[in-house]
């Protein structure tokens, strides 16, 4: 069973061959505890019926697939985000190789992070000696102008203090007095890689600006603060400034990964790229106030603009589709006084245009959707808008409030009058759902794909396709280049949901002499 040297073959479909066939029958006939197949369909058939579902979302104890990721990985996010910053993880080793790995495996880029390897004598006694180490190391062999520090588990558990810990660091010598080193609890068993996020930005922002706020002045730099939140498409933080500099407006992203995340194969390793500078940050205060894209995952950081910076940080939805980009340019019009720029009139215009192109084919479409709580929110206020019916919303990690406001979304328009929202609820009770109550599609990261495939197992009727947007997308190429926000990311969205209906359309009539009557060359 060697592979020859001048003929490789991939493990698909190298494994598909009668020796690596017979191998596997071997190993479960005389090595495995396995149930016979009658008794695996039967279960399984089981697991797809309204009985099952009942018990599916009586559960308490268990979560399967949550749908979401820990605190830390949304620091890391955030912490790329600034100019030459390393971002720091207090904590085990494991933890730090799992955060780096997500995101490589999303960003197909190498992610600097470090650790301070806490292990089991850390845990009894604490790990301080780590930090002292790993805070030296880190700045000697790295060289960032910033350290951003979070936790992992065994941190929290035992209570290590940042703070302390840090400026102990500090006072021994092991790192200067003036070296920036924001920090932020983030506890890996409470909250979500978004929480993580706000957790990170507050802390940073709170770091440079808290006790620095004499001489500062709304407005005075004339200049607009927009902080991204939780965002892994790419595209999303280039449209914001493109739409901002057709306006004339002058703005500072708060925390841009762009250029770390997406650097070029030039021949040159760039640890650091891009980024939000100190120095933005220290003015940040100074802007005429501070859009927050995602307003429900940053509850601290809106508490720290609107209490420390005097900003408003005026309610808005994520910029997604037509309306609430709308909102959100007349609302950065009203701030600066800046007019919308005839560009972005055209752009609106050709939005418009699309949607009266393919709103007939996404028409009465029913979907089923999850992910994090503004992207939910946003996709489904523009699923209302070309007249598709969201029938499942789910998002794990979002609160009451959160799914009062999707409900009354939802309730003002004739294309949610059937629609059900879950929150606390898993990927394990959104596959109950695809199944009692079949959706046309959903739409999701790429670990709904298990759960297309379990419907296609079912029967092709019953298969249910996953259009892949939100994050993380492991199984697809250069996604995270797209864009979801503003005119752009609507055209991009209704391209996508189009398609993967007309490509349907196409798989369910191409049959020879039975089907493909309705095998159009024209859609």
């Amino acid at each position: 069973m060697s592979q020859a040297v001048d003929n490789i073959v991939p493990s698909y479909p190298l494994f598909r061959n009668d020796e690596y066939k017979a191998n596997l029958k071997n190993k479960q006939d005389n090595y495995e505890e396995r149930h016979a197949d009658a008794k695996i369909q039967e279960t399984f058939l089981w697991s797809t019926t309204k009985e099952y579902q009942d018990l599916n979302f009586a559960r308490e104890a268990l979560t399967v697939n949550p749908a979401k990721a820990c605190q830390p990985l949304g620091a890391v996010l955030c912490a790329l985000g600034f100019e030459k910053t390393l971002p720091y993880v207090h904590g085990s080793q494991g933890c730090v190789a799992y955060f780096r790995t997500y995101f490589n495996r999303h960003f197909k880029e190498p992610i600097s992070c470090v650790s301070d390897s806490m292990t089991e004598d850390a845990a009894v006694f604490g790990g301080q000696k780590n930090m002292y180490d790993g805070l030296e190391n880190a700045k000697a062999m790295y060289k960032p102008d910033m350290i951003a520090v979070s936790t992992t588990c065994m941190a929290e558990v035992i209570g290590d203090d940042l703070n302390a810990f840090i400026n102990n660091s500090k006072k021994e010598g092991h790192i200067p007095q003036d070296y920036p080193v924001p920090f932020a609890h983030t506890p890996s068993f409470v909250g979500s890689h978004t929480t993580g996020w706000d957790n990170m930005f507050e802390g940073i922002a709170r770091y440079f600006t808290l006790n620095y706020m004499e001489g500062k002045e709304v407005g005075s730099n004339g200049k607009l603060n927009i902080v991204p939140g939780f965002e892994t498409y790419l595209g999303n933080f280039r449209v914001i400034k493109r739409m901002m500099a057709d306006m004339d407006v002058d703005v500072t992203l708060m925390s841009d990964p762009t250029e770390v995340l997406d650097t070029p194969a030039d021949g040159t390793f760039r640890m650091y790229a891009g980024g939000t500078t100190m120095a933005e940050v220290k003015d940040a205060p100074n802007a005429y106030d501070t859009l927050l894209l995602q307003p429900w995952q940053l509850e601290k950081t809106k508490k720290l603009v609107q209490n420390t910076w005097k900003h408003t940080a005026p309610k808005l939805n994520i910029p997604m589709g037509l309306d609430w980009t709308d909102e959100f340019l007349m609302k950065v019009s009203e701030i600066t006084g800046k007019p919308i720029s005839d560009k972005l009139l055209t752009e609106r215009g050709r939005l418009v245009d699309m949607l009266t192109d393919s709103h007939a084919w996404l028409h009465g479409k029913k979907f089923g959707l999850y992910g994090d709580a503004d992207f939910v929110l946003g996709m489904t206020k523009f699923l209302l808008e070309v007249g598709a019916e969201p029938i499942h919303v789910l998002c794990n990690h979002a609160n009451k409030r959160w799914k009062k406001e999707v409900e009354a979304l939802l309730a003002a328009s004739p294309y949610g009058k059937n629609s059900e929202v879950h929150i606390g609820k898993d990927l394990w009770h959104f596959r109950s759902l695809m199944f009692t109550n079949k959706p046309d599609f959903m739409i999701g990261n790429s670990y709904g794909k298990f759960i297309q495939r379990d419907t296609l197992h079912k029967g092709k009727e019953f298969e249910v396709p996953l259009i892949r947007i939100g994050f993380p997308i492991f199984d697809r190429h250069h996604l995270h280049r797209d864009t979801t926000l503003g005119y752009e990311g609507a055209m991009y969205m209704l391209r996508t949901l189009t398609n993967a209906v007309l490509e349907r359309l196409d798989e369910e009539t191409r049959g020879m002499g039975t089907t493909d009557y309705n095998y159009d060359l024209v859609r």
